[in-house]
């Protein structure tokens, strides 16, 4: 095999994937941390269902970055390399634009409703600093 095709289909984050699950008892709470800048947040509590997805979704791409590695130590081509680490990208990207369509539904709307929007706002404008190139 030349190693062209080396990571097939099933290595690629795609959405026509199944996903496999991870048993939750619990939402997921975080509770009284600064964020990184210095003041205190609101408890974050999200869904069953998108702790769920995102889980799955951050499960398959270290798998594939496994995968990536294997394609290493197999001396796979440089090219092919380079597009699993692209498709690696791009999930990570997409895991992050859940991420934050969940903060900005969930939790930026329950800071507005308690009142520290503007505590939130600046929390999300320096992890946005940080993410952002």
């Amino acid at each position: 095999m030349n190693g062209s095709n080396r990571l097939g289909k099933e290595f690629l984050p795609t959405s026509e994937q199944a996903e496999h699950s991870h048993d939750h008892n619990t939402g997921h709470e975080h509770t009284d941390h600064a964020h990184g800048t210095g003041e205190l947040a609101h408890s974050h509590v999200h869904s069953e269902e998108s702790l769920r997805q995102i889980v799955n979704r951050l499960s398959r791409i270290e798998g594939h970055v496994r995968g990536i590695k294997t394609m290493v130590q197999q001396s796979s081509p440089c090219p092919d390399v380079l597009l699993q680490i692209a498709a690696v990208r791009g999930a990570l990207d997409r895991v992050a634009r859940i991420v934050l369509d969940e903060h900005l539904t969930e939790c930026i709307g329950r800071a507005a409703q308690e009142g520290n929007i503007d505590v939130e706002i600046k929390q999300l404008k320096a992890a946005l600093d940080r993410f952002l190139p």
